[in-house]
């Protein structure tokens, strides 16, 4: 599918399903709020692994910086949601400018071990910092204002819905510009071949750092919208788990397809809920295996399904 394509048919059905969700299941709207969030999130990370081609098992990191930004801020009186919402992005977008150095360098391995690494320490230091962070209690008592002063985050969920879609379009468009861009086709060429990219003068390190900057803010987006929406911040959200999920709605939806990363990543937020709800205990097996079956059935996940079907008509044509 061109980017053409893309964006005037992709982004418009998202849209157009989330409303359908919200009108035919105006009970769940905490969940399809969480959905969108995540999904916010897994483009923050599909823009540095399906574009810059940088494996990350620490971008939680960025998503708990977020979350924590708004707690610590609302704690002190910062409580407008938009003005929360850029300090979290600028904060995760910063953390990861200083981070950049030590993560672009080396390969797909030394990258995953410095990821984990730096994701355990965060852990540490939130779990350490109670006076700041709450410690393993999290945060909650902190106030989150009416969006624009005048939609308040009540339990129905009607502003904390309209808000994640409006975050998730804006995300959406952005990734879109930035992968459609000539610095998106550079991140694309050190994706596909670095040494070919080295050997004709392209800034590689300083390309991937820029990727890194980027989705890190994205991911602090993300993080905020769910402490905003939910009135809480706590350790888990910057913990390897969530780095390990990520990756995983990435698989599923296809890495380097902005929709299908979206898709993916709705995929496993409904299906974590819902097989949690029918075993607490043992819901992780369930997402193991249809992980498991989604790399062998679809290896280039849900966007290469379109691709897949073509294939099996001509054949039986």
């Amino acid at each position: 599918m061109s980017q053409t394509v893309d964006i005037r048919i992709a982004l418009p059905a998202i849209i157009a399903l989330a409303m359908a969700c919200y009108l035919l299941f105006p009970d769940y709207l905490g969940l399809f709020s969480s959905i969108l969030i995540v999904a916010i999130f897994a483009l923050s990370y599909d823009l540095l692994q399906g574009y810059a081609g940088i494996v990350s098992l620490g971008h939680a990191v960025f998503f708990g910086l977020g979350a924590y930004t708004v707690a610590i801020l609302g704690s002190h009186g910062v409580s407008q949601p938009l003005l929360t919402l850029l300090a979290a992005m600028a904060v995760g977008g910063l953390a990861a400018g200083i981070l950049a150095p030590i993560v672009v360098i080396g390969n797909d391995l030394t990258r995953l071990l410095v990821t984990l690494g730096i994701g355990f320490l965060f852990h540490e230091a939130a779990n350490q910092l109670r006076g700041l962070t709450g410690g393993a209690d999290g945060l909650s008592s902190f106030e989150v204002a009416p969006v624009a002063g005048v939609f308040p985050f009540d339990f129905s969920g009607h502003t904390a819905f309209f808000y994640t879609l409006t975050g998730l379009v804006a995300a959406y468009l952005f990734v879109w510009r930035v992968t459609t861009s000539p610095f998106g086709l550079a991140l694309r060429g050190l994706r596909e071949n670095t040494s070919r990219m080295h050997a004709i003068g392209a800034a590689v390190t300083r390309h991937r750092a820029m990727a890194y900057v980027l989705s890190g803010g994205i991911a602090g987006m993300s993080g905020a919208m769910l402490a905003q929406t939910n009135n809480f911040a706590s350790l888990d959200m910057l913990g390897f788990e969530r780095s390990a999920e990520v990756m995983m709605m990435t698989a599923i939806g296809g890495t380097g397809s902005i929709p299908g990363v979206i898709f993916g990543s709705a995929l496993f937020a409904w299906m974590k809920d819902a097989l949690s709800s029918l075993s607490p205990k043992y819901w992780q097996l369930g997402v193991g295996l249809v992980l498991m079956v989604s790399v062998f059935v679809l290896p280039q996940g849900l966007a290469g399904v379109p691709a897949a079907i073509k294939k099996l008509f001509r054949r039986r044509a």
